[in-house]
């Protein structure tokens, strides 16, 4: 006879089934010596007979929580294949949207290399803000070139402004300008991608709780 159950109390019994699992591994006896002269066993201090039952016992119920705990997984793991959500990037099989909420936290097959999401940002972000840190750079060194030869051509202690000989100055300093080129307005793309991503993994988390709250899954 099958059992029914929604995929949030399977996946709630497969948590329990893991640590189930392995407790009664750790706490097993599966060999243990014992003197020829003696009744107990050295370990277990049990006879032979109890140790026996208790080894069979203990191999048996490991066994069966094991075969339990594959029926629930696979059944999880065929219906996250087959039932479908639909999320502001398209439509997704529950596999599908765990798959990409998994590669967006860089947890993934493939680790931090899939994300490539984030991967993009802090490229975009770390060249943006050596461009600026480099524009700032040179433009501060144009301008000390700069005040050096109105001071040469002024004289340091002149106060009379002589704009014709200053128009070569500031002719140099704007022919030698260093200017940002950023089509894509990167600052605000910045912050942009990182509130779509945010908003994405959001998203994403919600669809897959709602979808375990309301789906159902039957184990034979």
């Amino acid at each position: 006879m099958s059992e029914k159950m929604l995929i949030t109390q399977a996946l709630d019994e497969r948590d329990l089934l893991v640590k189930k699992i392995n407790d009664k591994i750790e706490k097993a006896g599966f060999v243990d010596t014992v003197r020829v002269n003696e009744e107990k066993v050295y370990d277990k201090r049990v006879s032979r007979e109890d140790f026996t039952a208790q080894a069979e016992s203990a191999f048996q119920q490991i066994q069966d929580l094991i075969r339990r705990f594959q029926k629930i997984d696979s059944a999880i793991v065929a219906s996250n294949a087959a039932t479908k959500i639909s999320t502001s990037q398209g439509e997704y099989t529950v596999a599908g949207t765990i798959s990409l909420r998994s590669r967006m936290r860089g947890s993934g097959t493939y680790g931090e290399d899939a994300d490539f999401e984030e991967r993009l940002r802090e490229k975009m972000k770390t060249e943006y803000e050596q461009r600026v840190s480099y524009s700032e750079l040179k433009n501060r060194q144009l301008q000390s070139t700069a005040e050096n030869m109105r001071l040469s051509i002024l004289g340091k202690d002149s106060k009379v402004k002589d704009d014709k000989p200053l128009e070569v100055v500031e002719t140099y300093v704007k022919e030698n300008t260093t200017e940002l080129v950023d089509p894509l307005n990167v600052k605000k793309m910045l912050t942009d991608l990182e509130e779509r991503r945010m908003s994405l993994l959001a998203e994403l988390d919600t669809q897959i709780k709602v979808s375990n709250a309301t789906t159902f899954i039957e184990i034979e």
